[in-house]
């Protein structure tokens, strides 16, 4: 995404979740995740989980974690 396309936001609090979304992505992309595959376990796991509470549940879904590179390649 380039930098013009920053100023179309209508709001600061929706280019912040772009941007953060964006890093999460860009990331999963260099560690050769399915970006669509990703996301999709992401929306369909992280709703049911205490990621509030506990960081070790959080930490199990960055792209890194074995799991994720099991499920989302």
């Amino acid at each position: 995404m380039g930098r013009k396309n920053w100023l179309f936001f209508q709001s600061f609090e929706g280019a912040k979740a772009t941007a953060i979304i964006m890093s999460l992505l860009e990331t999963a992309r260099r560690h050769d995740l399915d970006s669509e595959k990703y996301m999709t376990y992401l929306l369909e796991k992280l709703p049911n989980e205490e990621t509030l509470t506990n960081k070790e549940v959080l930490e199990a879904y960055l792209p890194w974690a074995e799991q994720i590179q099991k499920n989302c390649k």
